[in-house]
């Protein structure tokens, strides 16, 4: 083998290649923006999926539990009773967290009954994607929890079991959903409480909306809110306001219910105008990227 053959011979990658990146890797399921959520920014949270006909075996679930955590960062579990849970937070990544969880739920289906997965196989381009094997016209309703009790739901724990469970309760981020919008969410960071919203639009469109309503002053959520800036995942952007001190998500359902109207009467339209760039612009340099 000549001197160039070895070369492109030790270039050449070894093993399955990880899925392509996606940049919006949850479209076209109903409640993206909550797939969103799931997958950045809640702590302790489930949501429950019809499987579509075929993809379960005969023998398994119909439905399939994805939750943000799972014990030890397990991907996936297959409880004792045959229920699937996956971890929207856990197990590998690769650039398209859709087929990261599709793998992840093939791998929980094929499980023994009790058996949690450790890790699941490489997501790759030929990796079923989320889409390929859940029903995407169900509603998607995510169920926030005090805590990860939901891991052990119906059965006994020892005193070491429920130690470490008493633990990982006393990491989570009291997080509230919010009825005044779609995939908004109270949370309380540190003793100051902010307010996540998951748009629904391409990041761009959001932005652009987003400043429009900076430049108008009308970005806040009321008296005493502040617009931090905002994360970009997922394809997706995720304001988030400070609030007042010792205030609870029920005080800004109004505030989040009329600023998601504005947020929709901004959308579109006529290109920005200077003040609405610059608001644009002090925008983009205090976003972060999570995905």
């Amino acid at each position: 083998m000549g001197k160039a053959a070895r070369k492109k011979h030790a270039a050449t990658p070894k093993g399955p290649r990880p899925a392509a990146y996606v940049r919006r890797p949850f479209a076209g399921l109903a409640g993206e923006a909550d797939w969103v959520a799931l997958t950045e920014i809640l702590p302790a949270a489930t949501a429950t999926v019809a499987l579509k006909a075929g993809v379960a075996p005969a023998d398994g679930p119909a439905v399939v539990t994805i939750a943000t955590v799972l014990p030890m960062a397990w991907p996936a579990l297959r409880r004792a009773d045959g229920a699937v849970l996956v971890a929207t937070q856990g197990g590998g990544s690769t650039g398209d967290a859709s087929r990261d969880l599709g793998s992840a739920i093939v791998a929980a289906l094929a499980a023994a009954p009790g058996t949690p997965l450790a890790q699941v196989p490489l997501a790759t381009d030929d990796s079923p994607r989320v889409q390929d094997l859940v029903e995407g016209d169900a509603a998607f309703a995510v169920t926030v929890h005090e805590g990860y009790d939901f891991w052990v739901e119906g059965q006994d724990l020892d005193a070491d079991a429920q130690e470490s469970l008493a633990r990982a309760n006393d990491s989570v981020i009291p997080t509230v959903k919010m009825s005044g919008a779609p995939a908004a969410y109270w949370c309380l960071l540190g003793n100051r409480p902010h307010i996540r919203l998951v748009l629904a639009e391409d990041e761009d469109d959001a932005t652009n909306a987003l400043a429009r309503l900076a430049a108008a002053g009308t970005a806040t959520l009321g008296e005493g809110t502040r617009l931090l800036g905002a994360f970009r995942a997922a394809g997706l952007l995720i304001p988030v306001w400070e609030l007042t001190a010792g205030t609870t998500a029920a005080d800004y359902e109004e505030g989040i219910s009329a600023f998601t109207s504005r947020y929709a009467a901004a959308l579109g339209g006529a290109p920005l105008t200077a003040a609405e760039r610059g608001a644009r612009s002090g925008l983009i340099s205090r976003q972060v990227t999570l995905r």
